[in-house]
């Protein structure tokens, strides 16, 4: 496979294009192995797991809200719900993932979607000068900033997570020897 391959990647740098996001577009990275999740694409890009960019899709009565937070995080979807006025967010199936997107779950982009869909941006990523997001194949990555993350999305910044608090050492631990 090389990246242009898959018409899913074709879509997503066309639309990074138009965007105005040529630098990301052009420097879109094959991953030798998959990375479905942020650790395995962290590693294989010797990155922080913060610095990369999860594609979450939920569904919202029927309708499909992109969450892009910092693989650091881990969604709060009664803090997402609070920030969209509804009742209930829930984990989207991958066939409507799919449907929504065009795209399969581990590579889904910020964009390349059918129809735009509605997206909000975790604050945290703004830590991180480089984020890296999926684009639009699980073995595909794309460099950018936040905010250019917020502009090729039309997003909202949000806090979509909790902050992360570490659990105190157990007291044996605690003690030094």
């Amino acid at each position: 496979m090389t990246v242009a391959d898959p018409p899913r990647v074709a879509e997503v740098l066309a639309q990074l294009r138009a965007a105005g996001a040529d630098g990301a577009a052009d420097a879109v990275r094959e991953l030798p192995d998959s990375a479905p999740t942020a650790a395995a694409a962290a590693a294989q890009l010797g990155v922080g797991v913060g610095a990369i960019a999860n594609s979450l899709v939920f569904d919202v009565d029927g309708n499909p809200v992109l969450v892009m937070t910092s693989g650091a995080h881990r969604v709060d979807t009664g803090m997402v719900a609070g920030l969209l006025g509804v009742r209930e967010v829930r984990r989207a199936s991958p066939e409507f993932v799919r449907r929504h997107t065009g795209q399969a779950i581990g590579g889904i982009a910020p964009v390349g979607h059918p129809h735009p869909i509605g997206t909000l941006v975790d604050v945290e990523l703004a830590r991180h000068p480089v984020v890296w997001a999926a684009a639009g194949h699980p073995h595909t990555v794309f460099p950018t900033s936040y905010d250019e993350l917020l502009a090729i999305t039309a997003g909202t910044p949000a806090e979509v997570a909790a902050p992360f608090d570490p659990p105190a050492p157990a007291p044996d631990e605690a003690r030094t020897p």
